[in-house]
């Protein structure tokens, strides 16, 4: 009877040991996450390794195997993520201190590449955030201030994106964008000093548009007055008395009519301002 006893207590700790490595061969990776296996610290194989191309749950995640306390499975996020940066200090190409805050836009594609060169997520960002500032001074240290206010940003963005982007992928991540949160002036007098030098700047700026529309309305006016010219020289060639006889009506019209009755002429009845009341004789 002992022996039977024993061996089923035999039998149930041999269960509960292979029922403890089944679980412990089991890992669960999320659609959200790749899966590292890692053995002696290195990477040996990978789950659910993001592909732009393959279709939304046929990535290979959920129940995977490995191998018991000889293999270790270490998750990294797959989706966009974010690096923020610190506000820092940097010198324009005009000799102007701006306080910038910048981020960036990221996503890990390369996860064996990560394991190798960073070891994890966090120890990435450690990475990139010098390399974003270095990047981000180098290039804003090209441009004046004005260029982060004018289309100008643009390129300096995509410059800053591109070289990020080249030594990102040493660390096996893909940066998607970098943006600017802000980029002022220390308070005080060096705001003022480039409120001021703005502000004389729009100024000559909108006297220059002024005097180029005067230019303009004065070639304008001189072409409209040139072409009325002529039209009135090919009237008058084409019927002159007809023209003559107009330019009479305009002119009665201003003396008699504009002063509403109040003006007073003295002239003879054969004067030749009365000629056209006559008629053509």
């Amino acid at each position: 009877m002992n022996n039977v006893l024993q061996n089923y207590k035999a039998i149930a700790i041999a269960a509960i040991v292979l029922l403890v490595a089944l679980l412990a061969s089991v890992v669960i990776v999320p659609e959200t996450h790749q899966g590292v296996v890692v053995q002696a610290g290195k990477p040996v194989r990978v789950f659910n390794r993001f592909r732009p191309d393959a279709p939304y749950g046929q990535t290979g995640a959920g129940l995977v195997l490995r191998i018991p306390f000889l293999e270790q499975v270490q998750l990294i996020d797959r989706r966009v993520l974010d690096l923020d940066m610190e506000r820092t200090q940097v010198l324009s190409n005009d000799q102007q201190r701006l306080q910038v805050d910048a981020y960036a836009r990221y996503r890990i594609i390369d996860p064996v590449k990560l394991v190798e060169k960073a070891g994890t997520e966090a120890q990435l960002e450690s990475q990139l955030l010098p390399i974003l500032t270095s990047v981000l001074r180098q290039e804003l240290g090209r441009r004046p201030f004005s260029a982060l206010i004018n289309a100008e940003r643009g390129t300096a963005m995509t410059n800053i994106t591109r070289s990020l982007d080249q030594q990102a992928r040493n660390y096996g991540a893909q940066v998607l964008d970098v943006r600017i949160k802000a980029a002022d002036l220390p308070e005080g007098r060096p705001l003022d000093a480039a409120f001021t030098r703005m502000e004389t700047d729009r100024q000559e700026e909108a006297a220059t548009i002024r005097a180029a529309g005067q230019r303009d309305a004065q070639i304008i006016q001189a072409e409209a007055s040139a072409q009325a010219a002529n039209i009135y020289a090919e009237a008058y060639g084409k019927d002159p008395k007809f023209y003559d006889f107009y330019r009479a009506m305009q002119s009665y019209r201003q003396t008699f009519l504009v002063g509403e009755g109040q003006s007073s002429m003295v002239l003879s009845d054969d004067s030749e301002y009365f000629r056209q009341f006559k008629g053509d004789r």
